[in-house]
């Protein structure tokens, strides 16, 4: 699933190509808003939050979600025509924009269309990120999983499963240990949102610092490979909803 900084790039794109344009074309093909046109209408602002992405047009936005295959793409749709959730067309200088396998999409009063995310923790990515809030989020349950409560998104909003298994890694806990046994909350969090501003505009997204490729990642997706810390190999647990991976000596 597309995680936070994914979705938070996606809005830049979508800014870039739609901000301050009239929409020349709209077309919405989900049943329940199918008669829906804001043609005629100024794109205002496209913004993000969480893993949620807000197109504000006229009086309406409109809400999506990626869910696990959704993508907003560019110029020519790069997907087969039942893909297609929505199209957008504007004119000078000419912009399209396609909907491709949104998990969810629906057009929302404008006025209040943030009451859909009201329930979501603070952003990384945010300008009202408040690293305590979050920190008090993660401690509150201490009986519950570090990963499992670092992908609920009313702790914080943004993180997927990438990064959970990478914080867990960079905070020598594996990702089923309970969150109480978390040294410092705060210092997690923390991590947490620098990673997701680092890769914020990255492609290719980096936990390690090292952008070549196969060298990105510390432990995510390399279950059988050699810890980059200590070379022990990566462990993984492949059975559930949530894959993990682990390195048996670094993370205890």
């Amino acid at each position: 699933m597309p995680e936070g900084d994914t979705v938070f790039r996606t809005a830049a794109v979508l800014r870039e190509a739609l901000a301050g344009k009239t929409l020349t074309r709209c077309d919405v093909r989900v049943p329940r808003f199918a008669a829906a046109d804001l043609s005629g209408h100024t794109v205002d602002e496209v913004v993000s939050r969480g893993k949620h992405l807000f197109i504000r047009v006229g009086p309406a936005s409109i809400h999506s979600h990626l869910k696990m295959d959704g993508s907003w793409q560019i110029g020519a749709p790069r997907a087969a025509a039942h893909r297609i959730r929505i199209v957008l067309e504007a004119e000078t200088p000419p912009a399209r924009a396609f909907g491709v396998d949104l998990g969810v999409l629906e057009i929302l009063d404008r006025g209040t269309d943030t009451d859909t995310v009201a329930h979501l923790g603070p952003d990384p990515l945010g300008a009202d990120w408040d690293a305590p809030a979050a920190a008090a989020n993660l401690a509150a349950d201490p009986d519950r999983p570090v990963a499992e409560t670092l992908l609920d998104q009313r702790v914080l909003a943004g993180v997927g499963n990438v990064y959970a298994n990478e914080l867990c890694f960079l905070a020598g806990l594996r990702p089923g240990t309970p969150v109480g046994q978390l040294a410092d909350p705060l210092r997690l969090v923390t991590r947490a949102q620098q990673m997701l501003w680092l890769n914020r505009m990255r492609i290719s997204r980096t936990t390690t610092g090292d952008t070549r490729r196969n060298r990105e990642l510390w432990v995510y997706g390399r279950a059988g490979r050699p810890c980059r810390r200590c070379g022990t190999l990566v462990d993984a647990d492949l059975s559930g909803d949530r894959v993990t991976y682990w390195c048996p000596h670094c993370q205890r």
